[in-house]
C-alpha cells in the first residue's frame, strides 16, 4: 500500500502551522491512511490488533504497524521576512520529530530551496492511530510550493 498527497500551488505557512495538502493523486484505498483534502493532518491506522499472551496474567501483546513517511517540497522565506534559517519538520501527534527537521538558509527572501525528509512512524495497537503533519517549525512564516507527502505501509512488528 502506498499513498501520495500533494500541494503544488504556492502557500504561505505561518510559524507552528502545518503545510496544507490539497490533492490526493494516489489516495489510500485500504483504510489505513485518512486525509481530507485542504487539511494538513493525516491519521495513520494500526491494523495489527493485539491479543493476550495466553498465560492468564491479563497482559496484552502489543504490535506496531509501521509506515515510511517521506516529504519533499520547495521552501522560501515569505515576503517581508528576515533572512535566517527556516525549517519544516514532520510531526507525530503534534510533536516535531527532530530527526526529520529540514533546515535551509536561503540567500534572500523569495529564494526557494528543495528540502526532504523520511522517517518511520510506528502506530501501536494500544492507541489505534497516530496523526502526522509537516509543520513550519521556523520562527517566521515560510512559503511552500510543490509539497509532496508519501506514506508507504512497511508491515507489523511485535513489541512485547
Amino acid at each position: 500500500m502506498a499513498a501520495e498527497y500533494s500541494a503544488n500551488a504556492l502557500q504561505t505557512v505561518a510559524a507552528n502551522a502545518p503545510v496544507i495538502f490539497t490533492e490526493s493523486p494516489v489516495p489510500c484505498r485500504t483504510g489505513l491512511v485518512f486525509h481530507r483534502d485542504e487539511s494538513g493532518i493525516f491519521r495513520l491506522a494500526n491494523n495489527a490488533g493485539g491479543s493476550s499472551c495466553g498465560c492468564g496474567c491479563g497482559c496484552r501483546r502489543v504490535y506496531e504497524t509501521l509506515y515510511n513517511v517521506t516529504f519533499h517540497g520547495n521552501i522560501a522565506i515569505s515576503e517581508g521576512g528576515t533572512v535566517e534559517p527556516i525549517q519544516l519538520t514532520i510531526s507525530i501527534d503534534g510533536e516535531a520529530d527532530p530527526s526529520s527537521t529540514m533546515i535551509v538558509t536561503p540567500a534572500a527572501v523569495g529564494d526557494f530551496a528543495n528540502i526532504g525528509a523520511e522517517i518511520i512512524v510506528a502506530v501501536p495497537s494500544l492507541c489505534g492511530c497516530e496523526s502526522i503533519s509537516v509543520r513550519n517549525t521556523s520562527t517566521q512564516a515560510v512559503d511552500v510550493q510543490n509539497a509532496n507527502l508519501t506514506v508507504d505501509y512497511v508491515g507489523i512488528r511485535r513489541v512485547f
